[in-house]
Order: C-alpha cells, then structure tokens, then sequence
C-alpha cells in the first residue's frame, strides 16, 4: 500500500496537502486509520506536553510524512520514537521533498523476535 500510493501521491500533490491527500489514499484502501493521533507525555506524573503522530495506521503502524529535501537522523528518531511511545510494533517515515521518494521503516525494539 505505502510504496505504490506514496509515489503516487508524490507526483499528484504539493507538499503542504501531503497529510491530506495521504489520508484519503489510505482510506480509499480500505484501511483503519486515525490522523494526528495525540499521545500525552508525562514526567513523575505531572502532564508536561503532547505529541502527534501523522497517521495511526490498522493499529500497528506509525506513518510520519516529511517534505524535506534531505532525511536527517532527528528525523529517523521522531518516528522511531513515536513508534516506541505510541507502543506499535512498526513505524513508516516517508519524505516526498528529495528528488526521490524516500523512506524508512521503524520497528519497535519490544516486539522483536530475539
């Protein structure tokens, strides 16, 4: 699903309506989803901020989109992070700002098979 609609959406759209238009891709699909997913952060209990995840995806996947020219490692680890926090097994960082599509895939260290 993510690599054909993904190159598809990126040759389709400009970048400030990716979440948009990804959102409707995804749903066109068939898939369950929730956009912007807020994820409360907590230090010694007090509730000290939030974050949101682009996309929830079936349950089990993080989407994050970026419309950078270049993927940096602070990048990398939001969505790695939010694949952690959220408590998903996968997570899905794709860029349509380079020349090329480009992506990563996430997991999350708990649900490996070691």
């Amino acid at each position: 699903m993510c690599d054909g609609s993904a190159q598809d959406s990126r040759s389709r759209i400009s970048r400030r309506d990716l979440s948009e238009v990804h959102g409707d891709r995804i749903e066109h699909a068939g898939l369950a989803f929730s956009r912007e997913q807020e994820h409360v952060i907590y230090y010694k209990d007090v509730e000290v901020g939030s974050r949101r995840a682009d996309f929830v995806v079936e349950e089990n996947v993080v989407l994050e989109l970026k419309a950078l020219v270049q993927l940096e490692g602070v990048h990398i680890a939001q969505a790695k992070n939010y694949t952690v926090v959220y408590d998903y097994p996968k997570g899905l960082l794709i860029n349509f700002g380079g020349k090329s599509l480009e992506w990563k895939r996430l997991f999350n260290p708990k649900y490996s098979d070691s």
